[in-house]
């Protein structure tokens, strides 16, 4: 147990310090990339009913960022987009956001992909290698859980 509690915490120090570094698209208009992309689908999940989600409008310009991810990833991005307008309802407003960077925006960014791995991912990782290990007989999964986390 001490060894998986390790690997997590391991894992989750690389994911901040990469969080560190620019991402794609940093200061580069018009579409500034993929954190551009992830905030704007909080923007459109907020603000828009969910038939509009994937529909091209004056208000949803799929050109700009559309969803093209399956609903799940919309619903993710509905409850992101949720906190982050009860952070700071400018992190989300529809049109006028486009582009929106700040240090806090990019704090609350990061620490929304850092939640959903401890939520979700870290989890998900933990209880697939011990089912591998449990079908493989003997095998501790120990190293599955490396490689994945």
């Amino acid at each position: 147990m001490a060894y998986t509690v390790m690997l997590t915490l391991l894992g989750m120090l690389l994911r901040w310090c990469v969080s560190l570094y620019p991402y794609s698209g940093y200061n580069k208009p018009p579409m500034f990339g993929d954190y551009e992309a992830q905030r704007h689908w909080q923007e459109v999940t907020t603000n828009l009913p969910i038939e509009e989600w994937y529909v091209n409008s004056t208000q949803n310009d799929l050109l700009y960022w559309g969803i093209d991810y399956p609903p799940l990833t919309a619903y993710h991005s509905y409850l992101c987009g949720l906190v982050a307008h009860k952070i700071n309802p400018r992190f989300v407003d529809l049109d006028t956001s486009r582009g929106y960077e700040s240090y806090e925006h990019k704090l609350f960014m990061r620490s929304t992909v850092f939640i959903v791995d401890i939520l979700v991912y870290f989890p998900a990782a933990y209880m697939f290698c011990k089912a591998m290990a449990y079908a493989s007989k003997g095998k501790t999964g120990k190293l599955e859980y490396m490689a994945l986390v």
